[in-house]
């Protein structure tokens, strides 16, 4: 369990600066929640997508709070507007793409998970390294598989 509540107000939290006018912002991680969670609010550009990946460690939630995200799990496509909460079981593979607008959303890891990924993402990105192979080093050092691109829908 955590030892101590925990507060921020707004513009609060360990601010992750992923270039291209992609930012997170961590609220919550392991230490503060007794490894329950950790929480992370992101800033993305329109059309960002990662490529297709799984989680062996941690399940993943979605909460879009602004834009719209197309939503690739398992083989099925959903557009989610804000409002959309979209829940990852861990082991299943999964992506999203930003749409034309930008968006913001809400990352819930559980158990408490990848603030050392966007840590390391962050970074990696800023030292100016495209380097597919310390990619692919970083998501495993963090129990993330990238498994493939973005699917071809998403373009």
């Amino acid at each position: 369990m955590a030892e101590a509540p925990v507060v921020l107000l707004p513009g609060g939290g360990h601010r992750i600066d992923m270039g291209g006018g992609f930012a997170m912002v961590v609220k919550a991680s392991g230490p503060e929640t007794g490894g329950a969670f950790s929480l992370l609010e992101s800033d993305e550009p329109a059309d960002l997508s990662p490529p297709m990946h799984i989680h062996r460690d941690a399940a993943e939630s979605f909460y879009v709070i602004a834009g719209e995200y197309t939503m690739f799990i398992a083989g099925e496509e959903t557009v989610c507007a804000a409002g959309s909460f979209v829940y990852v079981p861990k082991g299943v593979e999964h992506t999203f793409r930003v749409g034309p607008s930008g968006g913001s959303k809400l990352n819930i890891y559980t158990p408490a998970a990848m603030v050392g990924y966007f840590d390391e993402l962050s970074a990696f990105f800023a030292s100016g390294s495209n380097d597919e192979a310390e990619l692919g080093a970083i998501a495993g050092r963090y129990a993330m598989e990238i498994v493939g691109p973005v699917p071809d829908s998403y373009h």
